[in-house]
């Protein structure tokens, strides 16, 4: 199995499959409850005001429904939405097409935002405030503001990294929507909601199966479930059950925690390379072969989540259940708190 499973399918474009495993409204949106009354009440709000819904901020890991949301933002506002992100928008003038070509209550989606330039959020501040665009023309002695009225706008921003945003873009959206990773059973009811739309034959033991092994992320869950359906049409009789899940994920190395070769290294690299740390994740990085904002946005929190690994200020250190892992015992004798302080 490739290292970078999990990396591939959790930053690569959609495909058509899973646009189409998409809910389609607010009801059939499983899971984020806290989020999911919160923007409920604003889109409610903002229908009762005629006006169009506030900004909205939305962050967290990867494949945890934040462009499903923002798309469910647009169809409860009976709105257009215009999507686009952060690292594609390199000059004002990029930005300025795209507000200008808004209608009136439409939503403009911008992922990754923490990505925007430092000057391309300067011109972002009164578009979001005062619904107009301040544009320079010409330069140095004949060099004037032209001031362009836009329609009311919906901004929806998507991070994965919310404590890269400045602190005057964050609170320009207000209150901030984190997305936390879902629970097992919770990810048994959207592989079993996908399964349908697949029509795919799966019982309540194979969902839990695979859902226990889709690091709380929905995005990771229908992936494996589709991977898991073209091994029960091979190999068994087409009908997912708990020893076939169990069967498929072993084939891609897919523990029972979730973890694939990817984990494992990180893990042993800290423990046998590092001593079990602290050591920084810089130096992780190069000792797998891996980017480092890569481990830090898709591996790490998963780890950290699941208690393998903590974030100190000297670093990372491996956990006892790390140790356990390996079927190795936590070293002794040495000031572990103070490593972990």
């Amino acid at each position: 199995m490739s290292e970078n499973y999990y990396k591939e399918i959790t930053t690569d474009p959609p495909s058509e499959l899973e646009i189409s495993l998409r809910p389609a409204s607010f009801v059939d949106f499983l899971g984020q409850k806290k989020v999911k009354d919160r923007l409920l009440l604003m889109v409610e709000a903002a229908l009762r005001r005629g006006e169009a819904l506030g900004h909205v901020l939305l962050c967290g890991p990867p494949g945890l429904g934040k462009t499903t949301l923002s798309n469910l933002l647009a169809t409860a506002m009976g709105s257009h939405i215009h999507t686009i992100s952060g690292p594609q928008i390199e000059k004002a003038g990029d930005l300025a097409g795209i507000l200008t070509s808004l209608e009136e209550k439409d939503v403009l989606f911008i992922d990754e935002i923490h990505r925007l330039h430092a000057k391309i959020e300067e011109y972002l501040y009164p578009a979001m405030e005062d619904f107009s665009l301040d544009i320079m023309i010409d330069q140095g002695p004949a060099a004037k503001t032209v001031r362009i009225d836009l329609p009311p706008f919906t901004l929806v921003g998507a991070t994965t990294r919310a404590g890269m945003l400045t602190a005057p873009l964050r609170s320009r959206f207000g209150v901030t929507n984190r997305l936390d990773y879902y629970a097992t059973p919770e990810l048994s009811r959207i592989i079993l909601r996908s399964s349908q739309i697949l029509r795919v034959d799966i019982d309540d033991a194979g969902s839990m199966e695979i859902a226990s092994r889709s690091r709380g992320t929905p995005r990771v869950a229908n992936t494996l479930l589709r991977w898991v359906r073209d091994y029960a049409e091979v190999k068994a009789d087409g009908r997912i059950t708990s020893e076939v899940a169990i069967a498929a994920l072993t084939m891609i190395e897919i523990d029972e925690d979730g973890l694939d070769e990817m984990d494992k290294r990180i893990l042993e690299s800290v423990i046998y390379k590092f001593d079990g740390g602290p050591v920084g994740i810089g130096t992780i990085a190069v000792s797998v072969g891996e980017e480092e904002g890569t481990l830090e946005d898709v591996y790490e929190p998963y780890l950290i989540m699941q208690g393998f690994l903590k974030r100190t200020p000297r670093g990372r250190v491996a956990m006892p259940s790390a140790y356990a892992k390996f079927g190795l015992s936590a070293p002794t004798g040495r000031d572990t708190q103070q490593e972990l302080l």
